[in-house]
C-alpha cells in the first residue's frame, strides 16, 4: 500500500467538483505554488480543490548528496542520460495515491489535472501519460520527459487524448529548452497533441505564463 504524501489543500468553493495536485520542484515544498492560487485568473464560480504535495526527502547526487526534498535523484548534469528510475516510478506511485484519495473523495477521474514545475513537471509527465483512467490534464511546466524509452510499452490508452500544456522559457540554464523541444516532439510522434508555449524567461514562471494557465484550466473547468 501507497502512503499518501503530506500536501498543503485549498478549496476554492466548498464541495470542489475538480482537483488539480500540483507538485514542485527540486528544493522546494509544496508551499512553493500555494500562491499561485491568488494569481490565477479562474472562473468566479470554479469550485476546484488544490493540492500541493511535499515530495519525499533525499539525498541528491548533483548536490553533493545534500538531502533536499526531490521526486527522484539527479544522477548527472544533464538529468536525462542516467535517470533515477527506481526514484521516478517510487513518486509516480505515491502521486497515483493521491489521485486515488481525490477519487475516493467524490473527485471523477476526468476532472484530475495533474501540474507541476521542473521536477514536478516531470512526475506530471510521468503519471499522467501511464494513469490507467482517463484524467483530465497535464500542465508541464519547465521540464521534460522522463523515461521515453519505457513510454511506447507503458502509454495508458484511456489517456490516448489527454490534453497536454507544455511551457519552457527560451533562457533555461537549468532544463535548456531544446530538452523540452525534443520531449515535446517525442510525445507528438507518439499521438499526443500538445499545447506548446514559450516565454523570454529563465527556469521560472512568468505573468504571461500563468494568464495562459488561466486560460487552459477554464477550458477544462467548462467541459
Amino acid at each position: 500500500m501507497n502512503i499518501v504524501l503530506p500536501s498543503i489543500q485549498i478549496e476554492t468553493k466548498d464541495h470542489p467538483t475538480h482537483s488539480i495536485i500540483w507538485m514542485h520542484g527540486l528544493g522546494a515544498d509544496g508551499n512553493d505554488f500555494v500562491p499561485i492560487i491568488n494569481e490565477l485568473k479562474l472562473l468566479p464560480d470554479t469550485a476546484a480543490r488544490f493540492i500541493f504535495p511535499h515530495a519525499p526527502e533525499l539525498a541528491v547526487s548533483i548536490n553533493n548528496g545534500y538531502v533536499m526534498r526531490a521526486w527522484y535523484d539527479i544522477l548527472d548534469p544533464s538529468m536525462g542520460n542516467v535517470e533515477d528510475e527506481a526514484g521516478i516510478r517510487h513518486s509516480q506511485a505515491a502521486i497515483c495515491a493521491l489521485i486515488e484519495q481525490e477519487t475516493q473523495r467524490g473527485i471523477l477521474p476526468k476532472n484530475i489535472i495533474l501540474a507541476g514545475f521542473s521536477q514536478g513537471g516531470v512526475m506530471a509527465l510521468q503519471v499522467g501519460l501511464r494513469y490507467k483512467k482517463e484524467i483530465g490534464g497535464i500542465i508541464a511546466l519547465s521540464c521534460y520527459l522522463p523515461l521515453p524509452y519505457t513510454l511506447e510499452a507503458e502509454i495508458s490508452h484511456a489517456n490516448r487524448n489527454i490534453p497536454i500544456f507544455m511551457v519552457h522559457g527560451k533562457q533555461d540554464a537549468v532544463i535548456p529548452i531544446s530538452r523540452a523541444e525534443e520531449s515535446r516532439e517525442k510525445l507528438r510522434q507518439s499521438g499526443y497533441t500538445i499545447e506548446w508555449h514559450e516565454y523570454d524567461m529563465e527556469h521560472s514562471v512568468c505573468v504571461k505564463e500563468i494568464l495562459d494557465i488561466s486560460e487552459w484550466l477554464n477550458l477544462r473547468f467548462k467541459q
